[in-house]
């Protein structure tokens, strides 16, 4: 649910990298997979949130490239059979069951759904080392614009996000009392490949 968060994020660290590829830096590069990762923080919610647990899924970038070709663009996937869910202070059991939840019919639905895709729209340039990257994401079987906030930092391309699980056709996950939040957090960290 949350890890599609994360997935968008990746995709616009790749759109800020178009940026570099107008001022003429770059012609097409691909993105480092090994380097390259997203990050989804789902919160908890509900009367009885005290007694459960916030969520952090992450995975790797699967492929992406940034490329040149009149219009500057970045296509970015992420292969969401990958995310995983950290949770270090949740027992193992546990996560693995929040791991089932998080994949299964109910959220993600990865079986109908293996790929979250991007596709930059525009980028727009914010000050050195920082833009506002516009593009579409497909998730969950929807594609639904957004924009991310991405900054140069040291040779990673960091940023984050956030979304609203609804939008995509996503029902936060939930029983008992606590139920996670609509609204996820995503956090990338994307490298571009020599």
């Amino acid at each position: 649910m949350n890890r599609i968060g994360c997935t968008v994020l990746t995709f616009v660290l790749g759109s800020t990298c178009l940026s570099q590829i107008a001022t003429g830096v770059l012609d097409s590069r691909k993105i480092a997979e090994t380097h390259s990762t997203i990050t989804v923080h789902v919160y908890k919610s509900g009367f009885l949130s005290a007694f459960g647990h916030n969520h952090e899924i992450q995975a790797p970038i699967q492929s992406g490239e940034v490329k040149e070709s009149g219009t500057l663009s970045v296509e970015l996937r992420v292969d969401a059979r990958k995310l995983q869910v950290l949770d270090p202070e949740v027992a193992e059991g546990t996560r693995a069951q929040i791991q089932d939840t998080m994949q299964g019919s109910q959220v993600l639905d990865v079986g109908h759904f293996p790929d979250i895709r991007f596709q930059s729209t525009s980028v727009e340039p914010k000050g050195p080392g920082h833009w506002i990257v516009h593009g579409n994401l497909a998730l969950h079987g929807t594609d639904r614009p957004i924009a991310v906030e991405v900054d140069l930092k040291g040779e990673k391309y960091q940023g984050s996000a956030s979304l609203k699980q609804t939008d995509f056709g996503i029902k936060p996950p939930g029983k008992f009392g606590v139920r996670a939040k609509d609204e996820v957090k995503i956090e990338f960290a994307v490298l571009l490949a020599s």
